[in-house]
């Protein structure tokens, strides 16, 4: 089984290192973020004929947390906009856990090893 961090018992990897893992964790968020606004402009776009710009702005909007712009007129554009506020919410937690658990880890990891290091001096 590959391991996708170091375990507890191992040395953390060297700053570098570390900064390439997190940036991949943070194109991994960002691929997350992307598909996810992807979604809400092609919905808003669908159900409420609105122009992109505009199923952009909404979109957006909702995936950061803000709440939609413009009014919705249509039953299936109210139900698609409350659907995608759900699936929003969970997308944006996914995408911030994704981002800080490199970071966590090596905090956490660095803070263990510290604790068992000065465990065995005498």
């Amino acid at each position: 089984m590959r391991r996708v961090f170091e375990h507890r018992d191992q040395k953390p990897i060297p700053f570098g290192q570390f900064l390439v893992r997190q940036g991949r964790y943070l194109m991994s968020s960002i691929l997350l973020l992307t598909f996810g606004l992807g979604i809400g402009i092609a919905g808003y776009h669908e159900f409420e004929a609105m122009n992109w710009l505009d199923a952009f702005l909404n979109a957006s909007m909702i995936l950061g947390g803000m709440g939609p712009v413009d009014q919705l007129h249509t039953e299936a554009g109210k139900l698609f906009a409350g659907l995608y506020a759900l699936f929003s919410g969970l997308v944006f937690l996914v995408a911030a856990g994704l981002f800080f658990s490199p970071l966590l880890h090596r905090l956490l990891h660095k803070f263990h090893f510290e604790a068992e290091d000065s465990n065995k001096e005498p």
